[in-house]
């Protein structure tokens, strides 16, 4: 339950704190001191999206923070658990909404998510007001609020997660069959891309080899004009290396008869003469190589163009062909085995549809038999409220399947969804004579109040709010009727922490606590005070809700009697 509320530079609010109890806590004072701001503030804690237009005037950033009590068993616990916070120590909240767009929340002093809080305050309270009126109005409500009451949520969570279950199989066979619908195409474009790069027979490094050898040819004249003019200075012109050596080494031999230290330079000289030879014979058999036909060019030419046009269609590379041949001969392999695939997908979703059916089925018989319940609970709740007679009834009708609908979603003619079958609707025929009609067609501000408070009451042992503000629960009610809210406020007030904003004495007067907020003018600026009254000022507090400007004793008489009433 909500322990404290503090708020600074809020709207109108410069600082303010409030401590709430469980029970029935009353808020009230004059229209426009500030009741609606506190409605924002609470929301903003709860995960609304906040806005800098909140901030008050000459402020750089708006600070709302908020300690809750976490029940040790419910969902919020099993949260902060989960984010290593002891929920015995309870859960502080924290937003900080700055002019600069740098808004922060932090859960228990450190930096959280949007997402977490509105996780972790899912189950910690909600408010009831202008917003829970229009929401009623929305019939994908209807639906959550049936299968709540009738405590249905555990098996359509069932049918949601079978649902879950088939919606990827179905997603698979979709995608299998457009595969098997262009099979044919798509294997002969395959095979065709296969023979392609098969039959070229391409070399590792080839392309590289052939670049190389283009190379060469493109030069071959200044080559043989190479070999030509090295055969004529090694070994051919008048003068040449070999020559020369054996000139020298004819005189080194020689002198060797007079110097026998010589010998190693005639060895020397003997080995450079046949060094050369060799070479001289290697330069001859490179030129003969080089004596090649007039189409090794154009040969080249081809070849290194047919490996350029498959890199640049398969990838860029020899690598990039390589991997291409080894993903088309895998998929080549599959397709032997799509047809298998296919009719085992088949009887799968058979099966798994089959389950989805029968979990839908038994979810739409229980909501049948429930929707009768609500409707007659709702029905004596609003009779109690001051609504009877009234006809009350909450319609189920099946979702039918559009030519759009997945085959394996439909059952009969009716489409299966995450919910199951069914729609609610809830009907209303507030006065006898009157046809009973769609609930957002016909009912006033008042009569909505009270269908609110009524599924509140009646969903009370289901639901897992631990907190519930209740605004404009009083819109378009008085009298009787207002006094028989508020004992209803009461009597809801002892399963949840219950804090009303309200205009009505006779219903203020059933609180077990009671502020008073008003509207102040201190140095120049408007803000907005809240206290806690004691017996006497409550009997004040309702005696100007009873007198308005002008409060006489008998006026404080009939608050005082209310309230000890």
């Amino acid at each position: 339950m909500l322990r404290e509320l503090s708020i600074r530079n809020f709207a109108i609010i410069e600082d303010l704190r409030i401590n709430f109890e469980a029970g029935l806590s009353i808020l009230s004072g004059e229209t426009g001191a500030g009741k609606s701001i506190l409605i924002n503030a609470v929301n903003l804690l709860l995960g609304s999206r906040a806005s800098v237009d909140l901030i008050r005037t000459g402020e750089e950033s708006a600070e709302l923070e908020a300690l809750f009590e976490v029940a040790p068993e419910s969902r919020s616990a099993t949260l902060l658990k989960a984010h290593g916070d002891d929920p015995c120590e309870g859960l502080v909240i924290r937003r900080v909404v700055s002019r600069n767009h740098r808004h922060r929340i932090y859960l228990n002093g450190r930096l959280a998510t949007m997402q977490l809080l509105k996780e972790i305050t899912g189950n910690l309270a909600s408010i009831s007001g202008q917003h829970a009126h229009q929401q009623l109005l929305k019939e994908e409500l209807h639906l959550t609020l049936l299968d709540q009451f009738g405590g249905l949520m555990p098996l359509r969570a069932s049918v949601r997660q079978q649902y879950g279950v088939l919606a990827p199989l179905l997603d698979r066979r979709k995608t299998l069959a457009e595969r098997q619908a262009q099979k044919a195409e798509r294997m002969e474009l395959l095979q065709f891309q296969l023979t392609e790069i098969t039959g070229a027979a391409i070399e590792p490094e080839e392309d590289q080899q052939l670049e190389a050898e283009r190379t060469r040819l493109r030069n071959i004249e200044q080559l043989h004009r190479v070999v030509s003019g090295s055969l004529d200075g090694l070994y051919s012109n008048p003068g040449a290396a070999i020559e020369t050596i054996t000139e020298v080494r004819k005189m080194v031999e020689a002198a060797l008869r007079m110097d026998g230290s010589l010998d190693p330079i005639v060895a020397g000289l003997a080995e450079a003469v046949y060094q050369l030879e060799d070479i001289c014979e290697r330069l001859r058999n490179y030129g003969r190589t080089l004596e090649v036909a007039d189409n090794s060019i154009a040969a080249t030419e081809e070849r290194l163009d047919l490996i350029n046009r498959l890199k640049r269609k398969y990838g860029g590379s020899l690598t990039a062909i390589a991997s291409r041949v080894e993903a088309i001969t895998a998929e080549l392999e599959a397709s032997e085995h799509l047809d298998t695939e296919l009719e085992a997908l088949d009887k799968e979703i058979a099966k798994q549809r089959e389950t989805l059916i029968d979990l839908s089925l038994a979810l739409s018989e229980k909501r049948h038999h429930q929707a009768q319940r609500m409707a007659r609970q709702i029905e004596a709740q609003l009779g109690a409220l001051k609504m009877a007679p009234i006809q009350f009834d909450v319609a189920l009708i099946r979702v039918e399947a559009t030519p759009e609908t997945e085959s394996s979603l439909v059952h009969e003619k009716w489409s299966l969804s995450e919910k199951g079958l069914d729609r609610a609707q809830f009907l209303i025929s507030p006065n006898v004579g009157e046809a009973i009609r769609p609930l957002a067609s016909i009912a006033s501000g008042g009569e909505l109040s009270r269908v609110v408070l009524a599924l509140r009451a009646i969903l009370a042992k289901t639901d897992a709010v631990q907190t519930i503000v209740f605004d404009e629960v009083d819109a378009g009610i008085g009298g009787e009727v207002a006094e028989i809210v508020g004992a209803k406020l009461d009597a809801l007030a002892r399963r949840h922490q219950i804090i009303c904003i309200t205009h009505l004495p006779q219903i203020a007067k059933f609180g077990q606590a009671h502020f008073k907020i008003a509207k102040k003018v201190i140095s120049g600026r408007t803000t907005t005070t809240i206290s806690a009254l004691e017996t006497e000022e409550r009997v004040c507090e309702l005696a100007r809700m009873l007198g308005g400007v002008e409060i006489t004793d008998t006026t404080l008489a009939h608050a005082r009697e209310m309230l000890g009433a």
